[in-house]
This record gives structure tokens, C-alpha cells and sequence, in this order.
């Protein structure tokens, strides 16, 4: 029998994956043969000697220390693009909500306690918090990953004009981008262009702060 530590909640679909003739999964698992996890940080904990794998339930490492079990012999496994759609949606999601100032609108809304001014408030905000459409608007992903290349793609069919930037893009990435999308090379001129920008890269100490004032 196999064990396997489990250091966050993981969903019973990834959990059924493990035949429980085969695997021992749970919370409070001893001399591990595996460890699976999310977001659990790694870095404070003693690896296990008895450890000969490691799985991460979504696309970062940067909360495994890699270089540590590599060094031991250990593969760390993630699961690029697994929940790449869903992310898409809460950025669109984002994206609209600030153009059309959703927030502020609905505190109009709940200010508005008296029944009898209640719609000459709703008409005035009707214009003060009406916002912009999303056709013609300029956007720029930084990074196009699973994540970046989803989001471009679905902001092009809003009728934006989509600018991706990714230095470090893949062949298969750059074949899932849809004609129209224009690719920069350069993180000013994208910036200086973009009436949006939506971030997709790995959180790092490399990476922190990535922009700034400046």
C-alpha cells in the first residue's frame, strides 16, 4: 500500500484517482510515499524520507522547494491549465465589473433608502456610473500561459484589441492564440497602449513588484 499525505482540502475527484486498494490517503499520514497539495507552503516543513513524489493541484510550484527535492531525487508534478477556465472567467468577470462600476452602482442602490427619491437617485447615477463598453478597448496580458492565452482569446471575442506579452511563450501557447491578437515585445509600449491589464505570471521574488509607479 501506498500512502499519501494530503496538506490541503483536494477535491474527491482528484482523490478518487488514488484506488483505495492501492493507496492509503489522508490528513495524518506518516512516512509518506507521496504528498499532495495546493497551496500548503512546503518550505516550513521537514520532507519526509520516505517521500518519492509530490503533486500539486493547480499550476505553481513556488510553494514547493524544488530545488531542495530535486536535489533528493523527488519529481514535483502540477497541473498546468487545470483550472485555466475558471480563472478566464473571474478576470472577465473583474474586467466588467470595473467598467461599468458595478461596485459603485450598487451602493447607489442600498443608499437609497427612501422610496421616494429612491428613482430620481437611480436616473442621476444611470449616467454618473454608466462606465464604457468593452468593444474598441485596448487590453494587455502579461504573460500567456494557459491562463493568458484563455483570457486574450475570450477579451478578442468581447471585441477588444487584445496586446499579449510573454517573453518566455511557448510553441503550443502561441498556436492556441486566435488571429488578431498583436504580440509586444516590449512591457513599456504595452503599457502605454493597454485601457486594461490583466497579469498572469508565477508570484516570485523575482517577480515582486514586477511594476511599480515607475
Amino acid at each position: 500500500m501506498y500512502k499519501v499525505l494530503k496538506l490541503n482540502k483536494i477535491a474527491a475527484e482528484g482523490i478518487n484517482k488514488f484506488p483505495s486498494d492501492n493507496y492509503i490517503v489522508g490528513d495524518d499520514i506518516s512516512d509518506p510515499d507521496a504528498i499532495v497539495l495546493r497551496s500548503f507552503n512546503m518550505h516550513s516543513i521537514e520532507i519526509p524520507s520516505s517521500l518519492k513524489a509530490v503533486g500539486r493541484a493547480g499550476s505553481g510550484v513556488n510553494n514547493i522547494p524544488i530545488k531542495k527535492l530535486s536535489a533528493m531525487a523527488i519529481p514535483v508534478f502540477n497541473a498546468p491549465g487545470a483550472n485555466s477556465n475558471a480563472v478566464k472567467e473571474l478576470v472577465i468577470a473583474a474586467i466588467l465589473i470595473c467598467a461599468r462600476n458595478i461596485h459603485q452602482a450598487i451602493e447607489l442602490v442600498e443608499e437609497s433608502k427612501n422610496p421616494a427619491d429612491f428613482k430620481k437617485r437611480i436616473e442621476n447615477g444611470k449616467s454618473k456610473y454608466v462606465g464604457y463598453e468593452l468593444p474598441g478597448k485596448t487590453i494587455g496580458v502579461i504573460g500567456l500561459g494557459s491562463i493568458g492565452v484563455k483570457v486574450a482569446n475570450a477579451c478578442l471575442n468581447l471585441g477588444m484589441n487584445v496586446i499579449g506579452f510573454d517573453p518566455m511563450m511557448t510553441v503550443n501557447n502561441a498556436w492556441e492564440l486566435q488571429p488578431g491578437i498583436e504580440y509586444s515585445d516590449n512591457l513599456g509600449d504595452l503599457l502605454k497602449k493597454a485601457d486594461v491589464i490583466t497579469i498572469h505570471i508565477p508570484s516570485s521574488n523575482e517577480t515582486k513588484n514586477f511594476i511599480g509607479k515607475d
